[in-house]
């Protein structure tokens, strides 16, 4: 039983060998041959309507010659060997004339048939009558009786001549076989020339990049496999560097998912050791709740709620953290003493510089999971205050202001600080992983994050302000919707 590497491996090797009777290349041939002969027969339809009349016209214009000149002379004078003879060289059996009265008289016959099959008259043959003739004469003639007439150069006469068709049939199945042999010369000729042409032009780059896409399947993570793009303005071209340039994406995405996986393995590794760390502090910071110093009363609640939240996150990135988070559970939060707990759990010096200013109301609520609330402000406050302290100036104003605001039932918040602003690489990949960080070193992780457990809410993260002196990001959480069965058992009062 194959392997499936080997089972891929024939399967690549079938496409990359196709056979000749199912390549492009063929089809192109024979469909050129096909096209260029269904135009021959076109063009053969009138050429041997025209071959037929210009024959009889031939026919008629020798027997009008020798109508002349019996007419100059006298027509009995000629023996009925030299008739013979003479009707034999047209291939005719009479040869008559018609004066102006319609009066006919016989110049050369040599036996009158009992039946004329088909009168022709070369001066009122129109195009169609021309073309079912000659097919009819092509298709079943050979035995029959003609009677050819009309008038021959300027002549006031018309002269008249009876002949059978088998010397026409035959004429014109040569010129049929001859039409043939050069259509088909004609048709292998272009046809070599068209595919020639279009090998060059399209088969050739549509081959390379089909080998290019098969060779980057093998090994997406290897820049060599990337197709080089020619220099081409028309639709190959287009579709060379836009194949070029999905597959450098699809490169860059792979490296990051890989990079992710590689960075989640280590995280969930990491995480499984902190976590028995992080519960042995929290079993020892327990005891400090028995220490009466009021210094230590002041910190201790703060710092048990900040390893209750990092046992918390250890869980939660052991259980979930498969690049995905767990489901807000959503309550009325108080989003002011949320802030201040940011705030405090920073961990900024007091001599860094930074003003933290708390602008939200003291009433104001929020529908959210205060968990994942305190996640996206810590991640948006510690951000803007690495920016601010990075920024060495004394004389500048470094403030990390928090307010918030309703509009029915939605809540906005908007965290603004007085830092340096974003640069604009780091704008245009704001809350990508990896590429989103505005300083030396970072991940981007953080609003990435964020904007993710935002999203789980229904709302949004933006970013409204950017520039030297002003950087303003905008939250916005719609309360959860009430559904009519809850709002009926809130409204009903016993009887």
């Amino acid at each position: 039983m194959n392997e499936p590497g080997d089972a891929r491996a024939e399967t690549t090797a079938r496409l990359r060998s196709v056979p000749l009777s199912r390549g492009l290349s063929t089809k192109l041939l024979l469909l050129t041959i096909l096209f260029v002969m269904l135009a021959e027969v076109l063009i053969f339809l009138p050429s041997i309507a025209n071959f037929r009349l210009t024959w009889l016209e031939e026919r008629l214009n020798t027997a009008a010659a020798v109508g002349i000149v019996l007419l100059q002379s006298d027509p009995l004078s000629l023996s009925r060997e030299a008739q013979d003879d003479v009707l034999k060289a047209i291939g005719a059996k009479a040869i008559a004339i018609r004066d102006d009265n319609g009066v006919s008289q016989l110049l050369v016959v040599a036996e009158m048939p009992p039946a004329v099959d088909e009168h022709i008259d070369l001066a009122e043959t129109d195009m169609g009558e021309a073309l079912s003739g000659a097919i009819d004469t092509l298709l079943f003639g050979g035995d029959r009786m003609l009677r050819v007439f009309g008038p021959v150069g300027d002549s006031d006469k018309d002269f008249e001549l009876v002949l059978p068709d088998q010397r026409l049939r035959g004429a014109m199945l040569v010129y049929s076989r001859n039409v043939a042999l050069l259509s088909l010369l004609i048709s292998l000729i272009t046809a070599a020339l068209v595919f020639w042409t279009i090998d060059r032009i399209m088969i050739r780059p549509v081959r390379a990049m089909t080998r290019s896409m098969l060779d980057f399947a093998e090994a997406p993570g290897d820049p060599s496999r990337i197709v080089v793009p020619e220099r081409r303005g028309d639709e190959i071209g287009v579709a060379e560097r836009e194949l070029a340039a999905m597959q450098s994406r699809l490169q860059r995405v792979l490296g990051e998912q890989k990079h992710l996986a590689d960075l989640g393995l280590a995280v969930s590794k990491i995480n499984h050791d902190m976590r028995n760390i992080l519960a042995s502090a929290q079993l020892l910071s327990d005891r400090l709740r028995a220490i009466k110093d009021p210094a230590v009363q002041a910190f201790a609640p703060k710092l048990l709620r900040a390893l209750d939240r990092a046992v918390s996150y250890s869980e939660n990135v052991l259980a979930y953290g498969r690049a995905q988070e767990p489901a807000p559970l959503r309550r009325r939060v108080r989003l002011r003493a949320l802030v201040d707990e940011v705030f405090g759990l920073l961990g900024i010096d007091t001599d860094s510089g930074v003003d933290f200013q708390n602008d939200v109301a003291a009433e104001f609520e929020v529908d959210a999971d205060s968990d994942q609330l305190f996640r996206v402000l810590t991640n948006l406050a510690r951000n803007a205050v690495q920016a601010m302290t990075a920024d060495k100036g004394i004389a500048v104003v470094h403030r990390l202001a928090v307010s918030a605001e309703r509009s029915g039932t939605v809540a906005r918040i908007l965290v603004t600080d007085t830092g340096p602003g974003l640069p604009q690489k780091a704008r245009e990949n704001l809350f990508a992983a990896f590429r989103g960080s505005a300083r030396s070193g970072g991940t981007g992780l953080g609003l990435a994050i964020a904007q993710e457990l935002v999203r789980a809410h229904g709302g949004t993260l933006e970013l409204v302000e950017s520039r030297g002196g002003r950087t303003v990001f905008a939250i916005t959480i719609p309360d959860q919707p009430v559904s009519l069965e809850q709002a009926r058992s809130a409204l009903r009062r016993p009887a």
